[in-house]
């Protein structure tokens, strides 16, 4: 393994989100808490608790995925776009470097970063309500699958997108809406029955309610059928990167 490619591939990267500490960090931060204040805030005087949970605690897990999913797929995009914009991404296929080492370098730096917002958030978040985590290392393994899982989507992302427009598409349209959707501000419990079933279609319930699970033992699905389909989504972003690297794909015209 070329450990001296990978570190710089990671290292390039990082140093860009040095270079950037108010869009990397700050921006995402300072949004998430702006969320957590509105909707603490107003709804939560008006809803007490969820499941034992205070309202305020209970949105803290959804706020902290929404964060990670969109920053990590948008750091790894970008990483991966702009070499393809401007032509050094090249430089990266002649070199002495496989497609798995690559991944590790920019894949690697995207979820290092979503993993610093995910903490910083956490530690905030601990400032405002009195937060308590029932299973720490279940927490940090879904935190880490999520940031890796999301990381390679966004990788994916990054290869396919033509244009700076297309690196907003999934995001805006496809990501933020599941979120919000699938129970970030609320447990689906409290719906009709009729839309308990088609939440139950959205597959990023299941990453929210298992990190939820991992805070308060509070859970809309099975944890062990959350960390499944995280694992599941993980491995088949792998496959498809490998794919993409193997055939070429908008990297090789």
């Amino acid at each position: 393994m070329n450990v001296e490619a990978i570190k710089a591939i990671y290292a390039a990267e990082m140093r860009r989100t040095r270079n950037t500490l108010m869009q990397s960090i700050a921006s995402p931060v300072i949004s998430t808490c702006l969320y957590f204040v509105v909707f603490g805030s107003a709804i939560g005087s008006r809803i007490e608790s969820v499941e034992g949970v205070s309202y305020g605690a209970f949105i803290v897990p959804g706020l902290m995925m929404l964060s990670l999913l969109t920053q990590s797929i948008s750091n790894a995009s970008f990483g991966i776009f702009f070499p393809k914009f401007t032509g050094t991404v090249y430089e990266v296929l002649s070199a002495p470097i496989s497609f798995f080492e690559v991944i590790l370098g920019y894949v690697g730096a995207a979820a290092t970063k979503s993993l610093i917002i995910g903490i910083i958030i956490l530690i905030t978040a601990s400032f405002f309500v009195d937060l308590r985590v029932a299973h720490p290392v279940w927490m940090v393994t879904f935190l880490l699958m999520t940031c890796v899982a999301f990381s390679l989507f966004g990788f994916i992302i990054g290869l396919w997108a033509d244009n700076f427009e297309k690196l907003q598409i999934v995001p805006l349209l496809i990501i933020t809406p599941l979120v919000f959707l699938g129970g970030t501000f609320y447990s689906i419990d409290m719906l009709p029955p009729l839309w308990q079933k088609i939440s139950l279609l959205n597959p990023l319930l299941y990453l929210i309610s298992g990190f939820r699970w991992s805070f308060y033992e509070v859970a809309d699905v099975n944890v062990v059928l959350s960390l499944s389909m995280t694992a599941a989504f993980m491995v088949g972003c792998l496959i498809v990167v490998w794919y993409m690297f193997r055939t070429g794909y908008k990297l090789k015209q």
